[in-house]
């Protein structure tokens, strides 16, 4: 085998040019083709235009729904990819999905509920994927215990910590969780601040409700006032859970209130997030196209990481402080 077949041949099935080149250029190595195209009955056909034989393949997507493919739209792209390399021979096939979607429903919570999150592995397994790379899974230990495939995943919290320090200045800190599911995650963030910052960070978080799609609970535990509180979440949809937290932190003396989620999802509604004028700034990662920009959003992106797993993963020396992989 040439030195050169002994790289990863890394595809991008995302049709964004701004993230494929940052992927790229991230990487430093030349992208692997593929042939895309599009049939009248909105049937589609995914090619490599590379010999994938006995090679390691990674295979990069954003599968959050865009202008004109659902996420189901971009999932069976994957899948059906997925599926052409190892028919062609592929070694070793790792699929790249920074945002993991139906993550959320791992469990049952009424009677006769799908376990979709289950249903998820068992295609990505019957596919023939021997590796998952995702990013800030909504719940980590049940995507674990979903896939039985070797999965990698990844936080966002070097680059979400970073960008907060610098907004944050000198006003003291503290890290609240939008509600208690989601103190892990705080702690991790706050652990992630204290060590960039040798600064001390408080802990806090909110209660939260619940029922039937309506959301209820605004008590804070922690002290906030004149601080600069910084709320963790792993995404936003509608904008309702940060929302809630934005006005509790105001309420309760916060100097400054930052808010950051790796995945921007953005349903309808969230505008009313980004215009809340308690809101001093949002920091998101590009896992999911964004159509818009507010200014108060700050964009964070998420392929040098990406590039730095792909790298490790396929044996290459990476010249960074920070580890990638977070097993």
């Amino acid at each position: 085998m040439s030195v050169r077949d002994s790289e990863p041949l890394v595809f991008v099935l995302d049709r964004e040019p701004a993230f494929t080149e940052g992927l790229q250029h991230a990487l430093g190595l030349e992208l692997a083709l593929l042939e895309i195209r599009e049939f009248e009955d909105s049937e589609h056909k995914l090619r490599p235009q590379a010999s994938v034989r006995g090679r390691d393949v990674y295979l990069v997507h954003r599968l959050a729904g865009t202008p004109g493919l659902s996420t189901n739209d971009n999932l069976v792209r994957l899948l059906f990819f997925i599926a052409t390399v190892r028919d062609l021979g592929a070694a070793r096939i790792t699929a790249v999905v920074p945002y993991l979607p139906y993550a959320r429903k791992d469990r049952r919570t009424k009677p006769r509920d799908p376990v979709t999150l289950r249903y998820l592995a068992q295609l990505f397994e019957s596919m023939g994927v021997d590796r998952l790379v995702t990013l800030d899974a909504h719940n980590q230990a049940a995507v674990e215990n979903a896939f039985r495939c070797e999965l990698v995943h990844l936080e966002a919290r070097q680059a979400l910590a970073t960008r907060a320090l610098e907004l944050a200045g000198e006003l003291p800190l503290v890290v609240l969780s939008p509600d208690t599911g989601g103190v892990k995650r705080a702690e991790r963030l706050r652990e992630g601040l204290r060590e960039f910052s040798g600064r001390e960070v408080a802990l806090a978080f909110m209660e939260k409700r619940r029922s039937e799609g309506v959301v209820s609970g605004d008590a804070v535990v922690g002290d906030l006032r004149n601080r600069c509180v910084l709320i963790i979440d792993d995404l936003i949809a509608s904008g309702t859970t940060m929302g809630r937290a934005v006005e509790a932190c105001r309420q309760a003396g916060a100097a400054r209130v930052l808010a950051c989620a790796t995945h921007a999802l953005f349903a309808p509604g969230a505008e009313k997030l980004l215009a809340h004028p308690g809101l001093h700034r949002l920091l998101v990662m590009n896992t999911v196209p964004l159509r818009e920009t507010w200014p108060n959003l700050n964009v964070l992106p998420v392929e040098p990481q990406l590039a730095r797993t792909v790298l490790a993963l396929a044996g290459r020396t990476v010249d960074d402080p920070d580890p990638p992989l977070n097993r």
